[in-house]
């Protein structure tokens, strides 16, 4: 399949139809240059949003009926007004519009100032006798600031084993290094990587960016021992067994060589599983059982269904019987009575994996954290999985998201991730972008969203098609801002944005308005409008969560070294001669240690003794950090101990063993829980941050 020709753009009946719907006929990969997006591109992209353009007949009456609508049309379907004020929808009403707002909390007004904050529904009557209603979306100016200037550790929590794991990094881990961190090492928060529900499946991807839901978390993160039902299980002797059985694993990976095996992990745990789900639950287990699924109502209804047909049909629900395809049919309604005893085991391992992230929540704060965990939403779902069963009607049929050629990737990108349909957002008032950050925010201290650009605009590639042949849609984002501002607002969280790579002019500035905090990676600022050189610490923005890498780019060490383009090189990833590659890489670092050495930053390590030049380097990499006006510092925890390897090499799938891999020592060695907390190197590095980097 070839990029299309660049005589193949819209026609300009096509153009105006695109717009009025928020498809792009054109985009920017940088700021001297457009490119035409291809007709079939629009063409598919409007039908995906059931828009018929198929002929010039069909998109000529696509156009005049749009055209009719918007001029007749009141109120969109959702509106946004902030702090209290009235939606700026409300000044292009007619004059003598009379007004009645239902809010939230069940009060009835006539006029849209001082609303409380909620999701409430706006009636308007026209003098002329037409009536319009909407969904208003009251949300809070913007989110209140960080508690101060806090310091923290990004962690991929698989990769994290304790002495207890069952052979992968897991919740209770997770709150055993949360209260250490906090109580130790004067740490504010642990930044981890989605913990969302994979697909399941052998071999199941990997990568916690592809989930089969945002919405629930997955089970494989639970430690089986600490749900109160293993003290009571009617076979003591089996639950040994699997925890003899999953030691073995543990040590596999620890002293062994091997990588982090999810399946063998789930295996194990899942048998596990079922033995505590024959214990009856006691009253007030069972209480609050019952109020947690109450609370999530027909979401984990779904959830728990779609996860107990998978397990007779097949983890693609495309591929199931065709009664079964529909969530509200009357063969699922049918099914879903028939499989009931499954459905109450995945919805219990919902609560009971909810239940431990809320608990590892509790003990960062009680360790004095002032943020705790802050979590990881993924851009998208599994487009065979459960949220994209569930949830279909919100979906855009047959496409993907994805990014556009750019000065890195030529042909584009195709993630393989379903977009939301816009329309159906706006129609519902943004339900399911409400409930899933309500989801994520029970156990959140914060969260940082992937790729926060989608709350903008999202690059659709049809199916079948090169990512060259696809587009931009548009999203509300005052609308997704409102909703997201509200919900963290409601909880009491921060939120971080992923704004890394190209970003269209006027975004972090929209974002920033209203308080969500960006990202920055210190090796990609540059002054990047003059001369190209390192931003001296004081012309960092201060609203942002400041990192020296992330689970994407080489760990420090790899990066001072140099061989992260050897790794490179060994898998053929390179694009031009090792020798340019390693001068290009060394000229970069060089320019980084040199402004680091003219700031005085670069001395001795902290804490004393016989130390490595590498180690003092990374020092003063996070002395540098420290001097910016960053609000919030993070240290990828691997840096701590020296680790040379990457958990995620972008452009491999089996040459490199991505998001499989232990935190290891400079040599390679796996390191534990246990380990981190006695090392002197980890101590030494979080001592110039508690130093503040002085």
């Amino acid at each position: 399949m070839t990029a299309p020709r660049p005589a193949d753009p819209p026609s300009e009946d096509l153009s105006r139809l695109a717009a009025l719907h928020g498809v792009a006929t054109s985009y920017s990969p940088s700021p001297d240059r457009s490119v035409a997006a291809s007709a079939t591109a629009v063409t598919l992209t409007l039908a995906a949003l059931g828009v018929d353009a198929s002929t010039p007949g069909a998109v000529r009456a696509a156009l005049a009926s749009r055209e009719r609508e918007l001029g007749e049309r009141l109120l969109p379907p959702t509106v946004v007004g902030w702090g209290g004020g009235p939606p700026a929808a409300l000044t292009a009403l007619p004059a003598g519009t009379r007004l009645r707002i239902d809010t939230e909390q069940g009060e009835s007004r006539t006029d849209a100032d001082g609303l409380p904050p909620g999701v409430h529904r706006l009636t308007a009557t026209a003098p002329d006798g037409r009536t319009a209603t909407a969904h208003l979306i009251a949300a809070p100016p913007r989110l209140p600031a960080p508690p101060g200037r806090s310091y923290g550790l990004l962690v991929q929590l698989y990769s994290l084993l304790s002495r207890r794991s069952w052979g992968m990094g897991d919740l209770a881990d997770l709150a055993e290094l949360a209260g250490w961190a906090g109580r130790s090492l004067g740490a504010g928060f642990i930044q981890v990587n989605p913990l969302h529900a994979a697909v399941p499946g052998t071999p199941t991807d990997p990568s916690p960016y592809r989930p089969s839901s945002r919405r629930f978390p997955d089970p494989v993160h639970l430690r089986v021992e600490d749900v109160p039902e293993a003290a009571y299980v009617e076979d003591p002797g089996r639950l040994r067994d699997l925890l003899d059985r999953s030691a073995r694993l543990r040590e596999a990976v620890l002293r062994q060589g091997a990588l982090i095996d999810r399946d063998a992990v789930w295996e194990l745990k899942r048998e596990a599983l079922e033995l505590l789900g024959e214990v009856p639950l006691g009253p007030g287990r069972r209480a609050a059982y019952c109020d947690f699924l109450a609370g999530q109502g027909q979401a984990l209804e779904d959830h728990a269904t779609w996860c107990a047909l998978a397990e007779v049909h097949g983890s693609d629900w495309h591929r199931w019987p065709a009664g079964l395809r529909d969530p509200r049919s009357a063969e699922t309604a049918q099914a879903r009575n028939g499989l009931m005893d499954r459905v109450d085991f995945w919805s219990r391992l919902a609560w009971l994996t909810d239940t431990q992230l809320t608990a590892a929540q509790r003990a960062g704060r009680e360790a004095g954290m002032p943020v705790g965990i802050v979590h990881d939403l993924a851009v998208g779902v599994h487009p065979g999985g459960a949220d994209a069963w569930a949830q279909q009607e919100y979906f855009a049929a047959g496409m993907s998201v994805g990014a556009p050629p750019d000065a890195f990737n030529a042909r584009g990108q195709d993630w393989g991730l379903p977009p939301w349909r816009p329309d159906r957002l706006a129609a519902s008032g943004y339900a399911p972008f409400r409930e899933l950050l309500r989801a994520l925010f029970r156990y959140a201290g914060a969260l940082r969203i992937d790729h926060v650009m989608g709350l903008f605009r999202l690059w659709w590639v049809p199916q079948g098609h090169p990512p060259t042949e696809g587009t931009y849609v548009r999203y509300d984002a005052e609308a997704m801002l409102a909703v997201l501002v509200l919900e963290a607002s409601r909880a009491g969280a921060l939120v971080i944005g992923e704004d890394l790579g190209t970003v269209e002019p006027g975004v972090r500035e929209a974002l920033r308005e209203r308080g969500v905090l960006g990202t920055s990676v210190l090796w990609f600022e540059r002054d990047w409008e003059g001369d190209g050189r390192p931003l001296s610490p004081e012309s960092w923005r201060s609203d942002c969560l400041a990192t020296a890498t992330t689970h994407d780019l080489p760990s420090t060490a790899a990066r001072l070294t140099g061989e992260h383009v050897e790794l490179r090189d060994s898998l053929g990833l390179l694009t031009r001669p090792l020798a340019e590659e390693r001068a290009e890489a060394a000229a970069d670092t060089g320019e980084w240690l040199s402004l680091l050495s003219r700031l005085g930053l670069l001395r001795g390590t902290s804490g004393g003794g016989d130390t490595s030049s590498e180690e003092a380097e990374i020092q003063a990499v996070h002395r540098f950090l420290l001097h910016t006006p960053a609000r919030m510092i993070g240290v990828w925890l691997p840096d701590g101990v020296g680790d040379r390897r990457p958990q995620n090499l972008p452009g491999t799938w089996d040459q490199y063993p991505n998001w499989r891999l232990p935190i290891a020592d400079a040599q390679g060695r796996p390191v534990t829980l246990e380990d981190l907390a006695a090392s002197p190197r980890l101590h030494a590095l979080m001592e110039v941050l508690r130093e503040g980097g002085s």
